[in-house]
């Protein structure tokens, strides 16, 4: 096991805050403008997270041809000249650190960071087509999720990290029926959060560093799902000015320090008022070897080996928790509005139920309401 020590909040620099940042407003990596690596020690790290090893003929061979599509869509797409030292380093590594202006030449910074967006992309890409070739049910990817996050929940216990509960939990049949429905989206074909795991810190400033712990151990940042975050908990504007010493690496921010601001806030429509909360979702991901031939054996052209799979992770101060269980802001009282949304969906144009009437056997156009002879709810 690596030995990585949680970083208190006063140690961190412009790199944790900013894949802190990704997390509390669900940004996406293509929005960077440079990377923050030092040492090729530090990349393998990074890569070995997105079950990557440069040090296996096969991995290396599998970055190297990401980063040959993605030299080629520059070229041909966008006529982009892309120099050698970066379309063919010696080392995979360096060209995360041209990425980050620490190697020279360091003009050569910018057109890096383009082609290691690309690869993203292709990457993501290709781990999601390898899962569709593959004969693996939603249950076993799950279950080879949960049983990666457990593992780190595991390590973090024994480390002594300041979590009280690390809880996973399956979303149930009825429950992804109700909330596909209560959805605004009329075509809502996406759930993300099947697989949710649930996390209570200590005290509420045990998040920070907790949250880059796990950007450390189980999910590579640049994993996290744009646009599927949830933060009434942690805004970014607030964490700058409960922590001065950031406020010195607020000009090299890849957005300015307002950004979020500028952007429609987030919640649930179905939660309180006060409740408060941090949910995310990332791209866990997988290796697949125990569904693929061995390397020797394997005749796909396309030599991916990496797949993905999508989990919800719920973080909050234990404080916090409790005052999510009050009144309002109980999961009952949760569950009852949703309820009620998607009763009212369903019965639009047919029935309209009772203002402020939760769904319930004897409500006009409730399920146990009664219908008439066509089968339609009665009233």
């Amino acid at each position: 096991m690596e030995d990585i020590p949680l970083r208190p909040i006063q140690e961190m620099g412009l790199k944790e805050l900013e894949r802190i940042r990704v997390i509390l407003r669900g940004g996406s990596v293509i929005d960077w403008r440079r990377l923050h690596f030092k040492t090729r020690p530090e990349v393998d790290r990074f890569l070995r997270l997105c079950e990557l090893d440069v040090s296996d003929p096969v991995d290396e061979a599998w970055i190297r041809t990401c980063l040959a599509d993605a030299v080629e869509y520059l070229r041909q797409t966008f006529r982009y000249r892309v120099t050698d030292a970066v379309a063919n380093p010696e080392y995979v590594e360096d060209l995360f650190l041209l990425a980050s202006g620490v190697k020279e030449p360091r003009r050569w910074r910018r057109i890096a960071c383009i082609v290691l967006k690309v690869m993203h992309v292709i990457q993501h890409i290709e781990g999601h087509e390898l899962l569709r070739h593959l004969a693996v049910s939603e249950a076993e990817l799950a279950e080879l999720a949960t049983r990666k996050v457990l593992s780190i929940a595991d390590e973090m216990q024994r480390k002594g990290i300041p979590v009280a509960e690390f809880a996973d939990s399956i979303k149930t049949r009825e429950s992804v029926i109700t909330k596909l429905v209560a959805k605004k989206e009329t075509v809502a074909a996406q759930i993300y959060d099947k697989t949710r795991f649930r996390i209570i810190t200590r005290t509420r400033e045990d998040i920070l560093p907790v949250l880059y712990y796990l950007t450390q151990r189980l999910f590579p940042f640049n994993f996290v799902v744009p646009g599927q975050t949830e933060n009434t908990l942690l805004p970014f504007k607030a964490v700058l000015e409960d922590h001065p010493h950031f406020k010195q690496f607020v000009e090299d921010l890849h957005l300015g320090a307002d950004f979020e601001e500028k952007e429609r806030g987030s919640g649930n429509e179905f939660s309180g008022r006060s409740y408060q909360v941090l949910n995310f979702v990332v791209d866990l991901p997988l290796r697949m070897d125990a569904f693929l031939p061995p390397p020797e054996l394997d005749r796909r052209v396309r030599k991916c080996r990496t797949g993905f799979a999508l989990v919800e992770l719920q973080i909050v101060d234990d404080q916090t928790a409790l005052i999510n269980e009050m009144g309002e802001n109980s999961h009952e009282k949760y569950k009852k509005r949703q309820k009620l949304r998607v009763l009212r969906r369903l019965s639009r144009g047919l029935v309209v139920p009772k203002k402020e009437e939760a769904p319930g056997p004897g409500g006009n156009g409730e399920p146990n309401g009664g219908a008439d002879q066509n089968g339609d709810p009665g009233g």
